[in-house]
């Protein structure tokens, strides 16, 4: 997720940065770490909830998106690994 929401509060009180690596999940414990990789890895921390939109499990930053090549595709399945 980016444009939108860059410059508000994340749910645990962080300001989001779109740019950043950081990720939304619905029940993972803030500050939670990810790798999380399609075409390529990124690291990731969990600081806001969601997302609330169909069967997606984990919303990256378009930062995090862009590092690992899923900007084009937008949706895909990922690989996650938990640090």
């Amino acid at each position: 997720y980016g444009g939108y929401f860059h410059g508000r509060t994340t749910a645990n009180g962080e300001t989001y940065n779109m740019y950043g690596h950081s990720a939304a999940h619905k029940s993972l414990a803030f500050g939670t770490r990810l790798e999380v990789c399609y075409d390529g890895c990124v690291e990731v921390k969990i600081n806001d909830r969601g997302p609330y939109i169909g069967e997606c499990e984990l919303d990256l930053s378009y930062g995090a998106a862009k590092a690992i090549g899923l900007i084009e595709p937008g949706v895909a399945t990922v690989s996650i690994t938990y640090l």
